[in-house]
Formats: C-alpha cells, sequence, structure tokens
C-alpha cells in the first residue's frame, strides 16, 4: 500500500529519505569523537579514575550494542519514521543530562541516552534506505553517502570539541547536540515517508534480555577485571553471566518464531565476513581513538583543539577515501576493497608504534592520514555487502545485526586496550621511575596513586622536586602500554583482512527474490503532514 500527498513524489521522498538518514547518522556519530577528544578534560574536572573514563565510552557504546536490534524490529513493527524521531529526541535528552552533569555518574546517565538514541537511528537510517532504493548497485551509492555523513560527524566532532574547550568549560561540549537532532526531528516530521517490514514482525523479548544481559556483563566484566583483577569475584560473576547470557541468547534465536536476528543470516559468508569485520577492527579502532585521545593530553601535553587537528587527519583522509567508495565496488570487488583497507589500517597502526612523547606533527599526521584512507576504503563496501548479501526483506535485520556486533567491539575496545594499557604501564612505572632519579617515598606515592586512581590522577599530585622526573617516567610507562595496545590493534586488523579474504566472494548476481502471493508488500505511508 502507498498513499502519498500530490506534492510529495517519489523523487521527492527519495530524496528527503537520503537527507534523513545522513543527518541522522550525522546525530548518531557526533558524540563518539566529540566526547574522545575530550577526556584528558573531563577526567580532570570530574577526577574519574581511567575505568570511570572508559565508562564514559562504554555509557554510551554499550547501550547502542544492546538496543541495536530490537530498534530494528520496532522500526520493522511499528514503523521506521517513529523509531528514528525517537532516537533523534533521545539524543538530545542525552546531550541535555550531559550539559547538567557534575558527577561522572551523571554524565554516564547523559550518555547511556544518547547512547539509546544512537541504537534507534542507525538500523532506522540504513532501512530507510534500504526501502528507498530496492536496487543494490543504486543502493551502495546512497550507502556511501550515509557513511561519509559518519565520518563528517567523526570529524567535526573534536574540531567543535577544541574550540569550545578553549573557551568554555568541557559540559559545553554537548550543546550543539541538542538543537541538532531537536531541528532534524522537526524536519523529518513533516517530510519523511513512512515504511515498515514487508512481513509481519513481533517483538523478541527473549532475544532482546539475554543479548542485553550478555553484551552488559561483558563489558563490565572486561572494564572491571582491567581496574583490578580478573581473579576478582565480581568479574568471574560478571564473565560467567556473559557466557550464559550469549548461550541463551543463541538458544532464544533457535526456537523463536519471530527472532530478533534470525541466525539463518550467518549462512550467507558475506554477511558472516562483514560482521565479524565489523566487530573486530572496531574493537582496536575505537580503543584505539580512546588511548589516542590520552597520549595527547598525557604525553604530549596537548590542548584539545591541538589534539583535533591531529585527528581530523584520521577523518578527512576517511572522508577522501570514502567518497568514491560507493561507485568504485561496483568495478572492484568489495573483497579487494575491504582487504586492501584493512591491511593499510594494519600498517598504519603498527608504523605509529613508533610515537614517542617528542613525535612531531607531520611524523605523526602521515600515519593517521594512512589510516583513514584505510577506514575510508573499508567502511562503505562493508555495510553495503551486509545489507545487499541477504534477502531484501532481511535487509533491516542485517544491517541491525552487522551494526549490532559492530558495536560490541566498540563497546570492547576501550575496555580491552585501557586494560592492557593499564596493566602494561603499572608494571613498568616502578622501574622508569628508579631510572629517573624518583626517590623512594615518592615511587611508592606514585605508584599507588596510579594504582589506585589511574595514570591521570599522578598529574595532579604535588611532588615538589621530583615533579618533572615523576611525570616523565609516567609518560614513559604510558608510551609502553600505548605500543602493546597499537601491535594488539594492528593484529586485531590484521585478523580481519585474514576473515575478509577467507570468507568473502565476488557475488552472483541473483534477481530479487519473489513476494509470495498473498504477502503483504513493504508498505510506505507518508500521512498528510508528511
Amino acid at each position: 500500500m502507498n498513499v502519498t500527498t500530490p506534492a510529495s513524489g517519489p523523487a521527492e521522498r527519495r530524496a528527503a529519505t537520503l537527507v534523513m538518514a545522513c543527518l541522522g547518522v550525522f546525530v548518531a556519530y557526533l558524540p563518539v569523537t566529540t566526547v574522545a577528544v575530550s577526556l584528558p578534560a573531563i577526567q580532570a574536572a570530574l577526577g574519574a579514575t581511567t575505568a570511570q573514563l572508559s565508562w564514559v565510552q562504554d555509557a554510551f557504546v554499550l547501550p547502542m550494542a544492546a538496543f541495536i536490534l530490537t530498534a530494528g524490529v520496532f522500526g520493522d513493527v511499528h514503523g521506521r519514521k517513529k523509531v528514528y524521531l525517537a532516537g533523534l529526541l533521545s539524543s538530545a535528552a542525552g546531550a541535555a543530562v550531559a550539559l547538567s552533569a557534575h558527577s561522572v555518574q551523571v554524565l554516564w546517565v547523559g550518555q547511556a541516552l544518547a547512547g539509546l538514541g544512537a541504537a534507534a537511528l542507525l538500523p532506522t537510517t540504513l532501512a530507510l534506505i534500504s526501502h528507498a532504493v530496492p536496487d543494490h548497485r543504486e543502493r551502495g551509492k546512497f550507502i556511501g553517502l550515509w557513511a561519509t555523513s559518519l565520518l563528517v560527524a567523526l570529524a567535526v566532532g573534536p574540531l567543535i570539541a577544541g574550540v569550545i574547550l578553549d573557551h568554555a568549560a568541557w559540559r559545553w561540549i554537548y550543546l550543539l547536540s541538542i538543537p541538532v537532532p531537536l531541528l532534524a526531528a522537526g524536519i523529518a516530521a513533516r517530510l519523511l515517508p513512512d515504511s515498515r517490514a514487508p512481513h509481519g514482525r513481533r517483538l523478541d523479548w527473549p532475544g532482546q534480555l539475554t543479548a542485553m544481559s550478555a553484551v552488559t556483563a561483558l563489558v563490565y566484566g572486561v572494564i572491571e577485571g582491567g581496574a583490578g583483577s580478573f581473579t576478582d569475584v565480581e568479574v568471574l560473576v560478571a564473565l560467567c553471566v556473559a557466557v550464559a547470557a550469549g548461550a541463551g541468547f543463541v538458544f532464544a534465536e533457535r526456537r523463536s518464531d519471530d527472532p530478533m536476528l534470525d541466525l539463518s543470516l550467518f549462512r550467507s559468508p558475506a554477511f558472516t565476513a562483514t560482521t565479524l569485520v565489523a566487530m573486530i577492527t572496531f574493537l582496536g579502532l575505537i580503543g584505539f581513538f580512546f588511548l589516542l585521545s590520552l597520549y595527547f593530553g598525557l604525553v604530549q601535553q596537548l590542548d584539545t583543539l591541538q589534539a583535533a587537528w591531529r585527528l581530523l587527519m584520521v577523518t578527512a583522509a576517511a572522508i577522501l577515501a570514502g567518497l568514491p567508495a560507493g561507485r568504485l565496488m561496483h568495478r572492484v570487488p568489495p573483497r579487494v576493497m575491504i582487504t586492501g583497507g584493512l591491511l593499510v589500517v594494519s600498517g598504519a597502526l603498527f608504523s605509529l608504534t613508533g610515537i614517542d612523547a617528542g613525535t612531531s606533527f607531520v611524523s605523526i599526521a602521515w600515519r593517521l592520514a594512512l589510516l583513514g584512507l584505510g577506514m575510508g576504503a573499508v567502511l562503505t563496501p562493508m555495510t553495503a555487502t551486509a545489507v545487499g548479501s541477504v534477502p531484501y526483506h532481511l535487509a533491516g535485520m542485517a544491517a541491525a545485526g552487522n551494526n549490532a556486533f559492530r558495536q560490541v567491539g566498540g563497546a570492547l575496545g576501550p575496555a580491552v586496550l585501557g586494560a592492557l594499557l593499564t596493566t602494561k604501564a603499572l608494571g613498568t612505572l616502578p622501574g622508569h621511575l628508579a631510572d629517573a632519579g624518583v626517590t623512594e617515598a615518592t615511587r611508592r606515592s606514585v605508584v599507588a596513586t596510579a594504582g589506585a586512581d589511574g595514570l591521570g590522577a599522578v598529574a595532579r599530585l604535588d611532588l615538589g622536586a621530583d615533579t618533572g622526573r615523576a611525570l616523565g617516567a609516567l609518560s614513559d610507562a604510558f608510551l609502553d602500554g600505548l605500543h602493546l595496545c597499537l601491535v594488539v590493534a594492528g593484529s586485531l586488523t590484521l585478523l580481519a583482512a585474514l576473515v575478509s579474504v577467507v570468507l568473502l566472494r565476488a557475488p552472483r548476481k541473483t534477481a530479487p527474490a519473489p513476494v509470495a502471493v498473498g504477502a503483504p508488500a513493504d508498505r510506505t505511508v507518508v500521512s498528510p503532514r508528511s
């Protein structure tokens, strides 16, 4: 059934859908780098430990990973426009709470609300594009623009934060994230056509509860294990809950008549490959960005705007590489683009193991630009292949599933690499302090403070004549941890490239699956206000 107003033809609806999809993913990803580059300022203002700082990032990413599949089903059942609008409003509400936060706990709440908004926006925007552009070749161009909007959000976030932190407190980095989604919601309420899945779906509560429990318990266990010990009772319990809930999710989805994530999707090697690549890659890259922001603040002592210009090298290069990716993927096999891009990313990460406290802008800029070029070459074909490798009526579920696993990797990234960095740095810190000539009493104080309150807390200690030597030793210990994490992130990217080579195959040309007689068609409903 198609109901349209006289002033709203197919071309206009398609254009409105594309604009709203790009604006939605921009709103969803704007907080990622805006907050990441501001972490040193947030840590200094709120006195947060490294583990608490990890939760600032993960409070946003965790709801994205836990609820993204449910949001996709809500859109299929109740209308994607409604879920899209709810996502925008939740993003604005989260930014408002974070802006008013005077403690790290309230900041977590704001980040979580924004993460819920992003969980609603990501699958909905891709499902809207898939509905508006059924031809998979043309859809690749639209997904390329969607991916470019994502990268633009990542690019402007640090610059916005840098300008604001030069003139105001950290909380004002959230100011722009209030009017932009509200304005987008006002436009979408008027112009965005609604759509639903072509086949009736129901909410899968057992799948949702087990997925949410598994993701939350896993990330909690990794963060707290890194901050303390993986033999702590609460950490072991959390990891056991994660395993049990994960098994429960598989059991629930296999028995469900209407699963939240149809496990038969994984029979497609292309979907399996792109999902694994997304999770592994984002685990390494999001964790890397988390640590890179700390490196700029703690080791190089840069202000936020200086750090932002360096991060811009990544996103600007990614945009340059991503713009033609949607067109190229019809000439160059996705397997080649994805694998080649991942190899470039891996090489860039390994090259960054040569950075130290005195690394110049030029020396680090080319490495970060290389990283961005690889990212830009991967993102569009990875997303388009995941959506295009399954039957048309499952495109929305495939998009949500791919995004969900991507966000699980993104949530684990800061947790895993943050834990690795902290463990390595605390292990080498006493030796660096001794080599620097720091007195025994000061060494004990520094090590105790770093272990209890995080590495950043050492910078706030008044150590008298030992201050300069202690901070130098802290910088060296941090670099030890960072170099280890870069090797791990580079190795993970190589693993993702191997998955791409093994599982991705040249796509077979198939016609769209016919709709069975009597099956409901994908519905577009444009109200008088649409």
